[in-house]
């Protein structure tokens, strides 16, 4: 991997994994035009690439969420109810996924880490969020409360929610804002619990996948850290070094807009956008395009 396609990597996870469009979605149709993670070695490099460069989004989201993370301290220090209580509906938010995704993961990713199931959950997140649209548009979810409002029914509920984005294609901030929505939060206060929970969830599957081991490519990679070992070796110091600050700045700009966009216009341009997504990867499968079947 070379800086370029790095760069381009960077910039598309930062701008799609906060977006409800499905990140994984983006990166493997980039991989698949840029001749990366084909199969083999490569593959096991360019997947543990595209997970530490989450690093990126995290800290994107960090800076622009710092006052809250200032409170959720202050919380736990004593200091501010309302922080200690969006502490705790963190907890409870991610607790799903660290339970399943303990148990699962790696099965579900076996299982569903292909084209055609990330084509079908692209396409039916499109339907969903045109659904949802149209009941908000109509005056469903106008009496949401605020985050501050958040309980820890309503938290939990959302992380089930984010199980369901363990299907690649779903997108994790699709799932935990429309799981929001639907337990009573407004759409500001939904987008912003998303981001919020994203930061500790992704913590986690990047510091997860980081230190796991690496089964086939030799005795240096079955131990921990196998996977990023695979990836220094194969890519070294810069092109990483490149798409994290590229996440981060596209990170960071993607969030700002999608805050003002939501509250002006809704969720329905991404359902669109992920329908027409869909079925432009449907034709490049159909014509084999770059190997697209053999993804």
């Amino acid at each position: 991997m070379n800086g370029i396609q790095a760069l381009i990597l960077g910039i598309i996870e930062g701008l799609t994994e906060y977006l409800p469009v499905s990140s994984t979605g983006h990166l493997i149709l980039a991989q698949r035009f840029m001749g990366i993670g084909l199969e083999g070695r490569d593959k096991a490099a360019a997947d543990c690439f595209a997970i530490c460069i989450q690093a990126g989004a995290i800290l994107a989201v960090l800076g622009i969420y710092w006052p809250r993370v200032m409170q959720m301290f202050r919380g736990l220090l004593g200091k501010d109810a309302e922080g200690l209580k969006l502490f705790l509906a963190i907890v409870a938010g991610f607790l799903p996924a660290a339970v399943i995704g303990v148990l699962a993961d790696d099965k579900i990713e076996a299982l569903l880490f292909g084209m055609k199931p990330i084509v079908a959950a692209l396409f039916v997140g499109g339907v969903a969020i045109l659904w949802v649209d149209r009941w908000m548009k109509k005056g469903g979810g106008s009496k949401g409360v605020e985050l501050g409002e958040i309980t820890l029914k309503m938290a939990l509920v959302i992380g089930f929610a984010q199980c369901i984005a363990m299907w690649p294609g779903t997108s994790r901030s699709l799932m935990t804002i429309l799981g929001g929505i639907l337990v009573g939060l407004r759409l500001s206060a939904a987008v912003e619990f998303s981001f919020l929970l994203g930061v500790v969830t992704l913590t986690a599957a990047t510091a997860k996948k980081a230190v796991w081991p690496i089964e086939g490519f030799g005795d240096r990679y079955d131990g921990l850290l196998g996977g990023t070992l695979l990836m220094w070796d194969d890519y070294g110091f810069m092109p990483l070094a490149v798409g994290v600050l590229a996440a981060t700045v596209a990170a960071a700009l993607a969030v700002k807009w999608m805050v003002g966009y939501l509250n002006r216009r809704g969720l329905g341009v991404f359902g669109y956008y992920r329908i027409a997504l869909a079925l432009v990867m449907v034709v490049l499968m159909a014509f084999n395009f770059h190997d697209f079947k053999g993804a």
